[in-house]
């Protein structure tokens, strides 16, 4: 078990989501950074899907209750395991009683360039499946914790651990991150997107601000969207449009012109044009962007997108080829 000591700002229990089950309304949700879980996943023996704690901005403290293992993912916070520094992508063997504690955004220590930190645990979460995952849908209010954030007193269960003793008190181990070019020298944060349906409906200049434009994030920003501040997009003409389709990385322009990017907890239908989608592969990037940093939209096209993300697969695919080596449980 977990006891959940201080939740921090927002935390709830999230795996891979829920995909595929969008003519049913349902969005996929899921950890923002599916990359960041996974390699937590991986690093305590765990299955890719298996369900950890998305901690936003810190400040919680978990107590944990058992003998076990875990990794820390996304940003530190300045994290701690009873006074220990942990560092992020390592996989550390935790004693019965030990707790857990990361700095809250704004504290000495604590992590400046990101927004979110994911936790895995041996053997995961064991919150009941609702539709196949046991991701916290915060709209709909099913599946994780109660179908909420997690609160103060919260107690977690976890799952069956695919790791025997001698493994999970196995000494600390951890893996170089991956560096793909998160932001620019000036500290914008860089994303690729692809063109979207309504592009055209856009006028030339607001077509060369979506790509020239410094857009900052604003505090409004959460699971379902980053809205965007800067330069107001306009069409070519005014009118309304039937609601269409819309997937995480969809970038809809509201009649404000300043564009929402959709998140893993957004609408599975929307009414706003869609003038661009950000690539799958740099979706991550999105979910630890700062609250109040500037980011940089970069055209690219269905080939480079494709290869962008056969590079990420293929970076999972060595890490796992790494573990097995070690003896480490798969990832199935």
């Amino acid at each position: 078990m977990i006891l959940v000591r201080k939740p921090g700002v927002h935390a709830s229990v999230q795996d891979l989501g829920r995909p595929g089950l969008r003519q049913l309304g349902i969005c996929p949700g899921g950890a923002l950074d599916m990359l960041a879980l996974t390699l937590a996943n991986r690093l305590v023996g765990n299955a890719d899907a298996a369900a950890g704690i998305e901690l936003t901005m810190g400040g919680c403290e978990l107590q944990f209750e058992t003998d076990t293992r875990i990794a820390l993912t996304g940003d530190d916070f300045g994290a701690t395991l009873d006074g220990v520094p942990l560092w992020p992508c390592w996989s550390v063997p935790v004693r019965a009683g030990q707790t857990l504690r990361l700095a809250g955004a704004n504290a000495p220590g604590a992590a400046k360039a990101g927004l979110r930190s994911w936790l895995a645990v041996a053997g995961g979460i064991d919150a009941a499946p609702v539709l196949g995952s046991r991701s916290t849908d915060l709209k709909a209010g099913f599946g994780g914790h109660e179908g909420r954030a997690l609160r103060k007193g919260d107690r977690l269960a976890l799952g069956a651990s695919r790791l025997d003793a001698e493994r999970t008190a196995r000494r600390p181990f951890g893996l170089r991150a991956p560096d793909w070019g998160v932001a620019e020298p000036d500290g914008a944060l860089v994303l690729r997107v692809l063109p979207g349906p309504e592009f055209e409906l856009f006028t030339p200049d607001a077509q060369a601000l979506l790509w020239n434009e410094r857009w900052r994030i604003t505090p409004q920003s959460n699971r379902m969207g980053s809205r965007l501040a800067g330069a107001e997009l306009h069409r070519k003409a005014g009118g309304d449009m039937l609601s269409s389709g819309v997937i995480p990385g969809t970038i809809q322009v509201p009649p404000s012109g300043q564009p929402i990017i959709l998140m893993g907890d957004a609408q599975t239908t929307g009414g706003y044009p869609r003038i661009g989608v950000v690539i799958r592969a740099d979706l991550w990037k999105l979910a630890q962007a700062p609250l109040g940093g500037r980011l940089r939209l970069v055209r690219t096209d269905l080939p480079h997108a494709l290869e962008a993300w056969a590079g990420q697969q293929r970076y999972l695919a060595q890490v796992a080829q790494g573990l097995a080596a070690a003896g480490w449980p798969g990832a199935a």
